[in-house]
């Protein structure tokens, strides 16, 4: 097991951060660490990483206790954190070299790795460019060469793709993928469910401090009451066909978005033949329609619920 945490409270005055926390993480996995603003994945990383003190509990890392001077455990995790954390009187290359450095004193060995990953993130055509110099994807790039290039077993990414373009969002995902394969574990956390769903192998979700539902993307829809969701064009929408919908058997929710009806049916129930079919009987004329399963953006929200968090 490379992470074991177990009951781990954590307290900023009468708010309770952590709630009898508990996370396992096993070599090789992609972990997706998920939660609403507020839910405690960021205090769950800053005390798995033993940047905080905690009340209770015990965290493990490859089967020893963590702590603050617990530097040959540090020594093998890499952390990419939300906020790009560069030096900007530092070149790319001087950058790397500098995190690299943190763990590593060899110069020669130093160097390789260094190159190694600038090659990995595709900034060998940056290496004498400023930060400030760099667009927001060369940035963020930057920033995970600097996590990865001492070449840590663990990997913990906090929203690495946040304001990148699909280009660079499509390059960070790879390379995450492509250091899974030559062997890290790696905990990433992003609200684009999307991601999630593309890259992790499990999702852990958690809310109020405590991990409230764990399994891979099936496992999770599994869970959850929403099945197939239903999308028509209705040339003309009126009140009366909403209501006719919603009492068709096994139907969730529907609703009219402009000239769109959206049905969602219950799980392990298509009734995509029984909403064409009344279409067609009541002669209502309608253009495209489409059917998808549920996503994880719909396991998230029924799970956590809907309201807005600060």
């Amino acid at each position: 097991m490379v992470i074991s945490v177990k009951n781990l409270t954590k307290r900023y005055g009468d708010l309770v951060a952590l709630d009898h926390f508990n996370l396992e993480v096993g070599e090789g996995e992609i972990l997706g660490l998920l939660g609403p603003n507020g839910s405690g994945k960021t205090t769950a990383i800053n005390c798995i990483l033993s940047l905080l003190k905690y009340e209770k509990g015990s965290i493990d890392i490859y089967g020893k206790p963590m702590a603050p001077e617990a530097y040959d455990l540090k020594r093998k995790i890499g952390i990419i954190m939300q906020n790009v954390a560069v030096f900007e009187e530092l070149t790319v290359y001087e950058n790397i070299d500098y995190f690299c450095g943190l763990y590593i004193s060899d110069k020669n060995k130093r160097r390789s790795l260094v190159i190694e990953a600038m090659d990995f993130v595709g900034l060998n055509d940056y290496g004498k460019f400023y930060p400030k110099k760099l667009s927001g994807g060369l940035l963020r790039r930057l920033n995970i060469a600097c996590g990865i290039a001492h070449k840590p077993d663990l990997i913990i990414l906090d929203e690495p793709t946040v304001a990148v373009d699909p280009q660079s969002r499509n390059n960070i995902l790879e390379g995450i993928q492509r250091l899974n394969r030559e062997g890290a574990t790696v905990i990433y956390t992003s609200h684009y469910m999307e991601e999630v769903e593309q890259i992790c192998t499990r999702i852990a979700i958690m809310d109020k401090g405590k991990i409230i539902a764990t399994g891979n993307k099936e496992e999770l829809k599994a869970m959850i009451n929403s099945g197939e969701k239903i999308t028509v064009e209705i040339y003309n929408p009126e009140n009366r066909i909403l209501t006719d919908v919603k009492n068709l058997p096994h139907i969730v929710s529907a609703f009219f978005h402009d000239s769109f009806l959206t049905v969602k049916s219950e799980r392990d129930k298509n009734n995509l033949m029984v909403l064409i079919d009344y279409l067609k009987t009541r002669q209502i004329a309608f253009g495209k329609i489409y059917s998808e399963p549920p996503t994880l953006n719909d396991v998230f929200l029924e799970i956590t619920g809907k309201e807005l968090r600060d």
